[in-house]
């Protein structure tokens, strides 16, 4: 079974470096630069079982797509990859499910534990 994971993210090096990764550990990879791709990809693939968000993109955020997964009932699981360390921010995207806090720059290993982790969960979820 092919697992799905979204990777948000405006910089294209970012997106490498969690491509490169994700694709070793045996993950398919889907890419966007905003959240308005974001939203697209998972209207196309609604089999994403987990979604890396990044916070600060230009067109639409990290928070207003997280929001408006929400809206449209995604329980997909979010992993939020970020430099950002406000704390109205972090409260925002764990009140909206985030399910992890990934700071940059990006520890590999650390990231590869989280995501095992969430995409197990969300197997076990069923999704909406």
């Amino acid at each position: 079974m092919t697992i799905r994971v979204l990777v948000v993210d405006d910089a294209a090096m970012v997106r490498a470096q969690l491509r490169g990764a994700l694709q070793r550990s045996g993950y398919e990879v889907l890419e966007a630069g905003d959240g308005i791709e974001a939203l697209a990809q998972v209207d196309a693939c609604p089999d994403i079982k987990l979604i890396v968000l990044d916070i600060h993109m230009p067109n639409m955020n990290g928070l207003e797509c997280l929001e408006r997964l929400r809206e449209r009932g995604s329980t997909t699981p979010v992993i939020i990859l970020t430099a950002e360390a406000d704390p109205e921010i972090v409260r925002r995207a764990k009140a909206l499910g985030a399910k992890g806090w990934l700071k940059k720059p990006l520890k590999v290993d650390l990231m590869g534990a989280m995501v095992a982790k969430a995409v197990t969960v969300s197997a076990e979820t069923p999704r909406v």
